[in-house]
């Protein structure tokens, strides 16, 4: 570990569950073949940068890390399991995995980046949301379940092959990356009800900070080039985790639904009470103008490049939509609920994507 945690983040039940790649695979094989497909696509694509037999041996270790992670996420949070979370569940993995490293590729060139660190974004998507459930705590900054899901990825690694001092550089990196994800989700002093989200309510990803972090706990990281270029992919990991700002607008918006689902569920609140109407209201209007006119920048110059152009085209329809939001409601009145705010959104995006394609 590079940050002075203790580690305190034992194995739960979704780990001791699923043990080992094998009961992975056995799994994924009838309950998630897409993944394979996802698999197969990254490993075409990074063929040019397969030179020897090390580099086949890294892609398989980080493809048998994948299945893991994929693995424990789906039973933990995700539609295998009884805690389901809207937002942070398998599905996530793949959008960052299969979509969004795929839409940086593109545009940077497969040349852009070393075999291992195409190779470490993708170990970031699938292991930096493993856990959800842990206490608010932060250490250096660094949330506590970023750090759960630190310990957790590095026994993944072991278990998919990784060697703690052949692949020094991957736990390095993974750690980083996942620490530097990290938002402060502690909720602002007033009209926290109805503003926003503990997930919109942060100053940014951590990544951004991170070095600080560094200097701060680990004195003389400046000279390790390790800890160093792992600083760099984290700036990368944590672009590639909020480009949600950068998806086609309709995905957009629905990306801040599942967050919003997912904050009811954890606030004890069905969308079908009356109590979640303006929570929810808050949330699609003020919280996701914060969270993209304010809150939301890109800390790496890859991640400017392959994202911010999209990002801008979806400033305007935000715009647009919360401004057609707040209209709506204060025309009917009051929503009965949350549920009755989102469907709401989602009539009004229909409507504005109609409008764009005129």
């Amino acid at each position: 570990m590079i940050l002075p945690f203790p580690c305190k983040f034992p194995e739960d039940a979704a780990e001791r569950s699923i043990a080992d790649v094998a009961q992975a695979r056995a799994l994924l094989t009838t309950l998630a073949p897409g993944l394979g497909a996802a698999l197969a696509r990254r490993r075409a694509a990074l063929a040019p940068l397969i030179t020897d037999a090390a580099a086949q041996r890294r892609v398989q270790h980080c493809e048998a890390a994948v299945e893991l992670a994929y693995a424990r996420l789906a039973l933990r949070h995700g539609s295998w399991g009884e805690d389901f979370h809207a937002y942070h569940n398998e599905h996530h993995i793949l959008e960052i995995f299969d979509s969004r490293i795929a839409r940086l590729m593109e545009h940077a060139g497969v040349q852009a980046l070393s075999l291992d660190d195409w190779l470490l974004l993708g170990l970031f998507a699938a292991c930096h949301d493993l856990r959800q459930r842990e206490p608010a705590l932060y250490s250096a900054g660094v949330g506590s379940n970023e750090r759960a899901s630190i310990e957790e990825g590095l026994r993944i690694l072991d278990l998919a092959g990784f060697e703690r001092d052949r692949d020094a550089h991957f736990h390095t990196a993974l750690e980083l990356t996942i620490a530097g994800s990290t938002f402060d989700a502690r909720p602002p002093a007033q009209d926290w009800e109805y503003n926003s989200v503990d997930l919109v309510q942060s100053g940014g990803a951590l990544a951004s900070k991170l070095d600080a972090k560094l200097d701060k706990h680990v004195p003389g990281w400046r000279e390790q080039p390790a800890v160093v270029h792992a600083l760099e992919l984290a700036l990368l990991a944590a672009d590639l985790d909020t480009a949600n700002v950068a998806e086609p607008f309709a995905r957009f918006v629905e990306t801040g639904t599942r967050l919003c689902l997912e904050r009811e569920m954890r606030c004890h609140r069905s969308i079908e009470d009356p109590a979640s109407a303006l929570p929810v209201f808050g949330f699609l209007t003020d919280g996701q103008e914060r969270f993209f006119f304010e809150l939301h920048r890109f800390n790496s110059e890859a991640g400017r490049q392959a994202f911010s152009a999209a990002k801008q085209a979806n400033a305007a329809p935000l715009k647009a939509l919360t401004m057609s939001l707040r209209a709506r409601i204060a025309i009917g009145g009051r929503p009965a609920n949350g549920a009755e705010v989102i469907e709401t959104l989602r009539s009004l995006t229909r409507e504005i994507e109609t409008r764009g394609m005129r």
